[in-house]
C-alpha cells in the first residue's frame, strides 16, 4: 500500500489530464464543504447553506482563496509560488471569457493528486523552487461519531521538503476573502425581517485573534442582515506559535493593485504587514516563517472554519428562501473561531482516528475499485445534499444542482438504496426512520409522504406516497432494529410502521385485494406510476412483508405476523408464475381504467395522463432494477423474496442485455451520464421486443446508484468477478479527466443513490451483525484476508487465516464497542458462554474448525 510522508494511505493517484475534474469536498456531515481541486485550487465554496458549484469567493484585488510559499536558498533569489499546479485546459477561461481567480499567479510546473477519501494531497514540484511542497487536506471522518465527523472545518497541512544540501528560508501564507453575505449568486434582493438585503458582502470586517490553540483572523460582518442564510462567520487560523504575521485586510488600490501590493509584500521577505480595511470583502491573510534544514522537512498547519446558522427549509426556487430550520453544527459552536479552536486542539486525535479508519479500508483485500467506490462516495454525506437541522435530525436532498437542492424531502425511494448511514453513523439512519414513521410523514390512513416537509408538521392531505419508498422504509426499520438490538425503540416506531404496511391493503391502494401482489397505481423511483404487477415493486413489497413479519413476531403480534407471511407466500408464487418469462421478470400492465379507481395520494402527476391507457410503463423490458428490494432483504437475512433460481437467471439477463460496451451508437433522449466508448448498465432493454411507444422516461439512461445495486446483489450471490466488473466500469467513467471522482451525479451532483456503493463492503465480505443475538459473521475465505467492517457505532477490521483444518480469526475494533455472543465464519460457529466486548485494545481472537 502506498502512503504519503505522514503515513496517510493513498488509494488513487491522479496526474496530467486526470487532474482536470478532481474536486474533493472538504467539510463535515451536514456542514457544507469547500473542494480541493486536483491541481491545488480551492473551488466550490458551498458553506453558506446552499449549493454553489463553481463559486470562488473574491476579495480585494479580485483575488480568491489560496495558499502560497516563498522559498530562498542562501545566496540565491527568492521564489514565490501559489500552491497550485498548471491550470487544466478547462480552467483557462471563466465566466463571460474572464480568467479564473488567481490564474495569473506564478505556480508550480507539475502537480499530482493523491487521495483516499477524506484524505487528499497535492504534490507540487518545480525545478525553480528549492523545496518540494505537499498540500494535505482533510476533515475528520470517524464512524460511529457523527458529531466529530460533522465539524465545519478544513484542516490543511503544508509540507515543505528540502532535498538539497543547504538550508532554505521559507514562508507559507494563506489568504481567504471575507465573503460573508455571498453564496455564489449574483446580487439579488431577498426580504428578511422586512428589510431588503442585497445578497453580497456588506461592511465585512476581519479581526486578529490569538488564543490558546490557535492564532489567526476571525471574519465577521457588520452589514449583512443577521437573519440572512449567507450571514455567519469565518475563521482562518494556524497552530504555529512562532514566525506568524498577518493582515486583516489588503491595501486599497484600483486595477487589482491590491493583489500586486500583497504579492510584492509577501515575496519580499515572507512576512505580512497590516493594512487598513477599505473593501466590503477584505482578505484575511496569514504567513508563517519556517527554516527548512538540508535533507529535512517542516510542516505548517492551517484551519479554515465556517459557521452559517440560518439554514432555510427546503425551498424549491433558486433563492432557497424557506423558513429557518438552522444547522446542528452551528448550535454546537458560538462561531467559526470556536469551531476552529476546537478542531485545532483536537486535531491529533481527529487525524489519528480518521487515518486509522481509512487504512482499514485501503489496506484490506477488497478489490481496489470497490475500496474507491465505497470511500469516495461517502463525500456525498458531507456535500450540500445532506444536512442536520438545529435539533439534530438528519435530512437529505436527492442531490444538488449548481445553485439549489435537487428534489427535496429525504425522498424515500432514492434513499432506499444507500447503506452507508446505517452501518457507519447509525444515529443518522435512525433519525430518518423516526421522521418517516412519525406524524410528520405518515398520514392518518398510513400513507407515507415520500417527501417530508420542513419545518416538520403533520403530513398534509395532499401528501403523495411512493410504493417502493414506503415498502423500503419498512425494510430499513428492520435494519435499524437489527443493528441496534433496541426492541424498545422498535416498539415506539411500530404503530406507524404497521399502519404504513396496512395502507397497501386499503381500497384503491397497491394491494387492495390482499393477494400479496401490487396491482394498483404505483408511483416509484422512475418518477412515474406503474399500473399492474411488476418485479421492481414486487421485490420491495415482498421484502417489506418479510420484515414486518419478523418485527411483529418480536412484538408479540403473531396474528399480524401470520397475515404478512401468508401474503408473502401467495405473492411470491404469483410473481414466479406470471411475471417470469424464462429469462427475466416483466411487468403485466393493468390500466386503472378510471382515476376514480385510484386512491387519493398515489399519483404525483409526472406519469401517464390516461388511466385507461397509461404511458411510461415498463412492459416487457429487462429492467436493471427488477430485483431492487433483494439486496436489502439479503442484508436482513430475510431470504430470497422472489424464487431464487429465477432471481439468479434475471441477474444474468441484466448483465447480458443491459451491459453495453461503447455508446457511440446508443440513442438516449434523456440525460447522458455515459458517452463514447465507455461501458455501463443501461436502465432497460427490450431484447424480446414489445417496447411501449413511450416507456418510462429513463429507460435509455445510465445511473450509478442502480448499477451499484446490481453489483451488491451479484456479490451477495457469490458472483464477485461480475460485481467487480460493474464497479470497475463505473469508476472508469469517474476518472478525473471526464468526471469528478468525488461526485457521481444523477438528478444533480453528489446523488444519494450512489451511497449504495458502501453496500459492496458487507456484500463481498459476508459481514453481518445482529445486536439482538450478539452475532457477528463473515463469509469463509479461500485464502488469508483482511477486511473492514462497521456496524452498531463501531468499526474495525477482521483477519481470517485458513489452514488445513482450522481457521484463525482475529477481529479488532478501531472505534466504538460491540457485544459479541456468537461468531460465525461461513458454516463454522463459535458460541461464547458470556458476551465478549469488542473494543479498541480488546481484540477477539479464536481458532475455529474449518473446511474450505
Amino acid at each position: 500500500m502506498k502512503t504519503n510522508a505522514l503515513g496517510w494511505p493513498v488509494l488513487k493517484t491522479y496526474t496530467g489530464e486526470k487532474l482536470a475534474r478532481v474536486a474533493m469536498p472538504v467539510g463535515g456531515i451536514g456542514t457544507g464543504t469547500v473542494s480541493l481541486c486536483g491541481w491545488g485550487a480551492w473551488r466550490h465554496w458551498e458553506v453558506a447553506n446552499r449549493p454553489a458549484k463553481g463559486f470562488t469567493p473574491l476579495g480585494e484585488g479580485r483575488s480568491g482563496p489560496f495558499f502560497a510559499v516563498r522559498a530562498q536558498r542562501k545566496g540565491e533569489a527568492a521564489v514565490a509560488r501559489v500552491l497550485e499546479g498548471p491550470l487544466p485546459f478547462g480552467e483557462y477561461e471563466g465566466a463571460e471569457g474572464a480568467p479564473r481567480a488567481n490564474a495569473g499567479l506564478p505556480r508550480f510546473r507539475t502537480a499530482t493528486f493523491e487521495a483516499a477519501y477524506p484524505l487528499g494531497c497535492v504534490r507540487l514540484r518545480d525545478a525553480a523552487v528549492p523545496l518540494a511542497v505537499t498540500l494535505e487536506a482533510f476533515n475528520p471522518l470517524i464512524p460511529g461519531d457523527s458529531e466529530r465527523s460533522g465539524l465545519p472545518v478544513a484542516l490543511v497541512r503544508v509540507r515543505l521538503h528540502n532535498e538539497g544540501r543547504a538550508p532554505v528560508a521559507a514562508a507559507v501564507c494563506a489568504a481567504l476573502p471575507n465573503f460573508i453575505g455571498a453564496d455564489g449568486f449574483a446580487l439579488e434582493l431577498d426580504e428578511f425581517r422586512g428589510n431588503l438585503q442585497p445578497t453580497g458582502a456588506v461592511k465585512n470586517r476581519n479581526v486578529w485573534r490569538d488564543t490558546r490553540a490557535l492564532r489567526g483572523v476571525a471574519l465577521r460582518s457588520e452589514g449583512v442582515a443577521p437573519a440572512h442564510p449567507a450571514w455567519g462567520t469565518l475563521a482562518l487560523g494556524t497552530t504555529a506559535r512562532r514566525g506568524v504575521t498577518h493582515r486583516t485586510a489588503w491595501a486599497e488600490g484600483g486595477w487589482s493593485d491590491a493583489l500586486l501590493e500583497f504579492w510584492d509584500d509577501f515575496a519580499a521577505d515572507g512576512r505580512l504587514e497590516e493594512r487598513a480595511a477599505a473593501a466590503d470583502s477584505p482578505n484575511a491573510s496569514l504567513a508563517v516563517e519556517v527554516n527548512v534544514p538540508a535533507r529535512s522537512e517542516r510542516t505548517v498547519e492551517f484551519l479554515v472554519a465556517w459557521h452559517f446558522p440560518n439554514r432555510p427549509a427546503w425551498g424549491h426556487g433558486p433563492k432557497g428562501d424557506g423558513p429557518r430550520v438552522g444547522n446542528f453544527y452551528a448550535a454546537k459552536f458560538a462561531d467559526a473561531w470556536a469551531a476552529a479552536e476546537h478542531a485545532a486542539a483536537a486535531w491529533p486525535g481527529l487525524e489519528r482516528e480518521t487515518v486509522a479508519f481509512v487504512r482499514s479500508v485501503v489496506e484490506s483485500n477488497l478489490p481496489a475499485v470497490v475500496r474507491e467506490a465505497a470511500l469516495f462516495n461517502l463525500s456525498t454525506l458531507r456535500s450540500q445534499t445532506c444536512f442536520r437541522t438545529e435539533d439534530g435530525r438528519f435530512f437529505g436532498w436527492e442531490g444538488i444542482f449548481d445553485r439549489h437542492g435537487s428534489c427535496h424531502g429525504s425522498c424515500t425511494h432514492v434513499w432506499n438504496y444507500e447503506h452507508a448511514t446505517a452501518l457507519l453513523w447509525p444515529d443518522l439512519a435512525r433519525s430518518m426512520r423516526e421522521t418517516e414513521f412519525s406524524a410528520s410523514a405518515l398520514r392518518a390512513d398510513g400513507l407515507m409522504s415520500f417527501r417530508v416537509a420542513l419545518p416538520l408538521a403533520p403530513a398534509a392531505e395532499t401528501a403523495v406516497a411512493a410504493a417502493d419508498g414506503q415498502m423500503g422504509c419498512l425494510v430499513k426499520l428492520h435494519r435499524e432494529w437489527r443493528l441496534s438490538g433496541d426492541t424498545a425503540w422498535l416498539r415506539t416506531q411500530w404503530p406507524g410502521a404497521r399502519k404504513a404496511l396496512e395502507f397497501a391493503w386499503l381500497p384503491g391502494s397497491w394491494d387492495a385485494d390482499q393477494d400479496g401482489v401490487m396491482e394498483g397505481c404505483q408511483h416509484n423511483t422512475m418518477d412515474v406510476e406503474y399500473f399492474g404487477p411488476n418485479p421492481q415493486m414486487a421485490s420491495w413489497y415482498l421484502a417489506a412483508l418479510r420484515a414486518a413479519e419478523a418485527m411483529a413476531r418480536a412484538l408479540g403480534e403473531e396474528e399480524f405476523a401470520e397475515k404478512c407471511r401468508g401474503l408473502f407466500e401467495r405473492g411470491r408464487a404469483w410473481v414466479a408464475e406470471h411475471l417470469f418469462n424464462g429469462e427475466y421478470f416483466e411487468q403485466e400492465v393493468r390500466p386503472a381504467g378510471d382515476w376514480k379507481n385510484v386512491r387519493a395520494g398515489l399519483v404525483v402527476g409526472m406519469g401517464g395522463k390516461n388511466a385507461a391507457a397509461p404511458d411510461f410503463q415498463l412492459g416487457a423490458g429487462c429492467l436493471i432494477d427488477q430485483l431492487a428490494g433483494q439486496p436489502n432483504a439479503h442484508f436482513e437475512r430475510l431470504g430470497h423474496v422472489l424464487e431464487a433460481a429465477q432471481e439468479r437467471r434475471a441477474l444474468t439477463a441484466v448483465l447480458r442485455h443491459n451491459r453495453r460496451r461503447g455508446f457511440a451508437d446508443h440513442f438516449n433522449h434523456m440525460r447522458s451520464f455515459v458517452l463514447g466508448e465507455e461501458t455501463a448498465l443501461v436502465m432497460a432493454t427490450y431484447p424480446r421486443g414489445g417496447r411501449p411507444a413511450r416507456p418510462f422516461p429513463y429507460f435509455t439512461e445510465v445511473m450509478t446508484g442502480f448499477e451499484y445495486c446490481v453489483a451488491v446483489h451479484l456479490a451477495q450471490e457469490g458472483r464477485e468477478a461480475e460485481a467487480v466488473r460493474v464497479v470497475r466500469d463505473i469508476r472508469a467513467r469517474y476518472d478525473g479527466r471526464k468526471r469528478n471522482p468525488f461526485d457521481e451525479a444523477e438528478c444533480g451532483h453528489h446523488y444519494a443513490r450512489a451511497l449504495a456503493s458502501w453496500g459492496l463492503v458487507p456484500a463481498l465480505t459476508g459481514f453481518f451483525y445482529d445486536a439482538r443475538l450478539g452475532e457477528l459473521a463473515f463469509q469463509a475465505p479461500k485464502k488469508g484476508v483482511r477486511w473492514p467492517w462497521a456496524a452498531g457505532g463501531a468499526w474495525g477490521e477482521v483477519a481470517l487465516v485458513p489452514g488445513r483444518r482450522a481457521l484463525r480469526v482475529t477481529v479488532r475494533a478501531g472505534g466504538g464497542r460491540l457485544s459479541v455472543r456468537r461468531l460465525a465464519i461461513g458454516g463454522a460457529r463459535k458460541e461464547f458462554s458470556r458476551a465478549k466486548t469488542l473494543a479498541p485494545g480488546r481484540p477477539l481472537s479464536v481458532v475455529m474448525s474449518f473446511t474450505a
